[in-house]
């Protein structure tokens, strides 16, 4: 049975048990909820609000439609030999065009969708579309496979170190979708078909829209889960950091070294085990004896300080008992509530560990007046979220049980929910922050998150895949995105190859979002709180390579006027500063199979050099517009390959004609 609902607005369809609903969701947009008995509204996901928009909506007989804007929706009642099923598919409304259609499992059973009971509401979920030839598929979040089309991959939906699940695609043919369901599970994204997979969730819950391109499809998207707030200026800068300065003398003595040498620095950072014990939140008076100067002094030098903040709680913290008895730690569904292992200060061995609730307000509530009273309230403004998938060792989403729901249906959620207690805090005081996630969910950009990619090698074809992996980031809705320059794992200062990779590495780095050197470098130690890694600051690399590193750091300084252009443009219309070529240029099939350069805003292309020994590189220049080398005024036309020069000193950049962005000075 096929229903209009809501004044006429909506569809529901009945087929036995299974109830399907289907209504509009900002412009050109739908959400889609299939249940057993019922749909239910209270189960967590990343959608606001619907924006209100005009609708047409059609029953006759066993056929339903539904029209928004741009997007049709079109339901039907099909006989098969086990009885009847429902079945959906997506239309360009101005042509009639087919742009997705859910496709049957097998003609005898199931359907398009699955619910394998667990019981207690619960089931393993599964939703099935139709694959179609030469479909390419982008966004996911960021995955180190080293692909931009993830046609073809199969991708886990949990939380890495390094991966970040976030189930928006972006398709060649002209849709988004958002699986609006942050339980674990995974996506087969194969040539018979496309399969969304959840191990354990309540409904089917799923978000679709359309555009005349990928850009206005990223519009739909940032209106429907929420816009990037501003970034503030001054993060758009160079940011300094290594494993951990160990002491307030040390980190003043690297930021005032950058003022004598007159070099750029923006921010640096306090990283881990600068606390007493993890989840105290705050610093240890022995090594930071003075917090607050330390602060003024750096505001004088024109730098903010980036603070490492752990979700985690161990039990030698003065806040985990409090913590405990009030509930405000992630318990198990088996087991006590521990959840990886920790060699903490003040403890000769690795103990275990515990994770703050975000999903719970008032454990939001506990964390950010810790932090307000130990961090902010001192003056910073910039927090670094590492840690926060959570990481858990080993790794079972499935055996959490949060305030918010089980971990299967709700783990993913948990970085989303994390940023939230220092947005929404920080918001409350009347300020603005700037958060460092290492993990991300659909709808984390609206709460101020930049990303980065995780503890990544040291190595070439690290750098390679971080290339794909950043540009499928931004096709996810976040807009702020950065890597550790030089790779997290390894590299030796001393060592000419690992120069060479640092010094790409940084020309890379110098046209990301955000601009950040960071790593573990030989001689490494053992893990624990006497850690610190090897060297690694711009002078640590050789005279040679500081000279070069030096006049990239004057270049992003260069950059930044019109990197805030770009970044106020994401701000208002969900469009990221770095993005494929293809973006801007989605009439140009060869922009669709270029993944190894960028644009950086409208007029900056970018093509990164990757292989080790490179002095030059072929780069594609997109479009039926004009390009300029950036360094030596060379004018080639759109639609193009060039062999560019690309000495140890600098990379390919090129200008839309008429751009005036000084890449050269």
């Amino acid at each position: 049975m096929i229903e209009s609902r809501d004044g006429g607005r909506a569809l529901e369809v009945r087929v036995r048990h299974e109830v399907l609903r289907i209504e509009p969701w900002g412009p050109d947009g739908f959400r889609v909820r299939a249940g057993l008995h019922r749909v239910l509204d209270d189960v967590p996901g990343a959608l606001l609000a619907a924006a209100p928009c005009a609708v047409d909506v059609e029953v006759d007989g066993d056929r339903g439609r539904l029209v928004n804007g741009a997007l049709t929706a079109v339901v039907e009642l099909v006989p098969t030999d086990t009885g009847v099923v429902a079945l959906l598919r997506y239309e360009r409304t101005g042509t009639g065009e087919e742009l997705l259609s859910e496709q049957r499992a097998h003609f005898w059973w199931p359907g398009a969708r699955l619910f394998q009971s667990h019981g207690g509401g619960y089931a393993r979920l599964e939703q099935r579309f139709t694959a179609y030839p030469g479909e390419r598929l982008y966004g996911l979040g960021q995955h180190p496979n080293g692909r931009l089309d993830q046609k073809g991959m199969v991708i886990d939906l949990v939380q890495r170190n390094g991966e970040v699940s976030i189930p928006f695609l972006v398709s060649s043919r002209g849709y988004g979708l958002l699986w609006n369901m942050p339980a674990a599970g995974r996506v087969e994204l194969a040539e018979n078909g496309t399969r969304w997979v959840a191990d354990s969730a309540r409904q089917i819950d799923y978000w679709i829209t359309a555009g005349d391109g990928p850009a206005e499809v990223l519009a739909r998207y940032a209106d429907a889960t929420g816009h990037a707030p501003v970034l503030p200026e001054w993060a758009s800068g160079f940011w300094q950091s290594k494993l951990r300065y160990r002491s307030q003398s040390e980190l003043l003595a690297v930021a005032r070294e950058h003022v004598r040498l007159g070099l750029p620095l923006s921010v640096i950072v306090a990283d881990f085990f600068h606390w007493t014990h993890l989840g105290d939140w705050r610093f240890d008076p022995a090594e930071w004896p003075d917090p607050e100067a330390m602060v003024r002094e750096l505001d004088e030098l024109g730098v903010k300080l980036l603070v490492s903040v752990w979700p985690s709680v161990s039990p030698l913290s003065e806040n985990y008992a409090e913590m405990r008895d009030r509930g405000l730690l992630v318990r198990t569904e088996r087991g006590v509530p521990m959840h990886a292992p920790w060699h903490d200060k003040g403890f000769g061995t690795e103990m275990p560990v515990a994770f703050y609730d975000p999903t719970e307000p008032a454990a939001r509530e506990f964390v950010w007046q810790t932090v307000k009273r130990n961090y902010f309230d001192l003056g910073v403004r910039a927090f670094w979220l590492d840690a926060c998938e959570p990481e858990l060792q080993p790794g079972h989403p499935h055996n959490l049980d949060f305030a918010g729901g089980p971990g299967s249906e709700v783990a993913n959620l948990y970085p989303v929910a994390n940023a939230r207690t220092f947005h929404e805090g920080a918001a409350a005081e009347g300020a603005d922050v700037v958060l460092l996630s290492r993990s991300a969910w659909a709808g984390i950009q609206r709460h101020g998150a930049a990303v980065w990619s995780g503890d990544i090698p040291a190595t070439w074809d690290s750098l390679r895949r971080q290339v794909r992996a950043g540009l499928n980031l931004a096709l996810s809705g976040v807009p702020w995105w950065t890597t550790d320059i030089g790779g997290f794992h390894g590299g030796d200062p001393d060592s000419p190859e690992y120069r060479e990779l640092m010094v790409r590495w940084f020309s890379y780095g110098a046209f990301c979002p955000l601009f950040r050197l960071h790593g573990v470098r030989e001689p490494r130690a053992p893990f624990g709180p006497d850690m610190t890694g090897g060297p690694n600051e711009v002078w640590s690399y050789g005279a040679e390579a500081f000279e070069m590193i030096s006049a990239i750091l004057r270049m992003r300084e260069r950059l930044r006027p019109y990197l805030h252009e770009q970044m106020r443009r994401a701000h208002e219309t969900g469009l990221p500063p770095m993005r494929p070529v293809f973006v801007d240029h989605p009439e140009d099939p060869r922009a669709w199979e270029t993944d190894d350069e960028f644009l950086l805003g409208p007029d900056v292309l970018v093509a990164p050099v990757l292989q080790p020994g490179a002095r030059s590189r072929e780069v594609y220049l997109p479009g039926d517009v004009v390009w300029t080398d950036a360094v030596t005024g060379a004018v080639h036309e759109g639609g193009t390959t060039v062999c560019a020069d690309a000495p140890l000193e600098r990379i390919p950049v090129f200008l839309r004609a008429g751009a005036a962005v000084p890449v050269a000075g």
